[in-house]
């Protein structure tokens, strides 16, 4: 009868996840937010998705980008697709903004973790509501921040320095796709999880805006990309 029930030891719990996304980058600029992330899903080391998206809007004021398991991801959206839901249903004339859904989620990821079956993810939240951009992090244990730039995965080692050398308030829109595009083709050259294929999102007072999918320029005959192994002598 038991093993017809099951047991306790039946219960399982997220130890590692299946199908992740890399980094994504985003960053304050003169009028409002910008996310970056590239499209590709590794079912392990294989990238066998290049078609996932990872940028999403969320209610009026926010929009949302993810590293880690995608299915995870899928169910953050779950829940703030009801969170939203359920506030427009006050129909008061309020609206959640960036910074309430950011807190929101610290909350989700904390309580998740606590129970040993954390959501598999790394997000970025940003906004713009009643003139005052809003940009924060939170990672699967429930570690969070705001800053003007943030980032993750391994975004967060190889374009956050970059940022930190070229980022200011006064970017134009055109000046903040450029920074991206440039750490995105760093990421691209040094991070074997990332595809060629990105998007860009924007969120203003007026309004968000998710890019169609694009590719970078790239330029591969770097003579460290042609002999890596040379003046190495002695290595494998």
């Amino acid at each position: 009868m038991n093993n017809l029930l099951g047991s306790e030891s039946d219960s399982q719990r997220t130890q590692y996840p299946y199908v992740t996304g890399t980094s994504v980058i985003g960053i304050k600029y003169k009028d409002g937010i910008l996310l970056a992330s590239d499209m590709g899903g590794s079912y392990g080391s294989t990238l066998r998705y290049k078609t996932v998206e990872r940028l999403k809007s969320v209610g009026k004021h926010s929009i949302i980008g993810a590293s880690g398991e995608i299915s995870d991801f899928q169910e953050i959206m779950r829940y703030l697709d009801e969170l939203i839901l359920y506030d427009n249903m006050w129909d008061d004339g309020n609206s959640l903004g960036p910074k309430e859904v950011h807190n929101y989620l610290t909350r989700v990821m904390y309580n998740r973790r606590n129970k040993f079956n954390p959501l598999w993810n790394s997000l970025v939240l940003g906004g713009v509501k009643n003139g005052q951009k809003y940009l924060g992090t939170v990672s699967m244990i429930g570690v969070h921040y705001e800053d003007n730039h943030v980032a993750t995965g391994f975004a967060n080692h190889l374009a956050r320095p970059i940022l930190r050398e070229e980022w200011h308030e006064n970017l134009t829109y055109e000046e903040g796709v450029k920074l991206l595009e440039k750490c995105m083709r760093v990421l691209l050259y040094r991070d074997r999880s990332a595809v060629n294929k990105l998007q860009i999102a924007k969120i203003t007072e007026e309004g968000f805006s998710i890019s169609q999918p694009y590719s970078l320029k790239t330029f591969w005959d770097f003579a460290a990309f042609k002999n890596p192994t040379v003046g190495a002598e002695g290595s494998w």
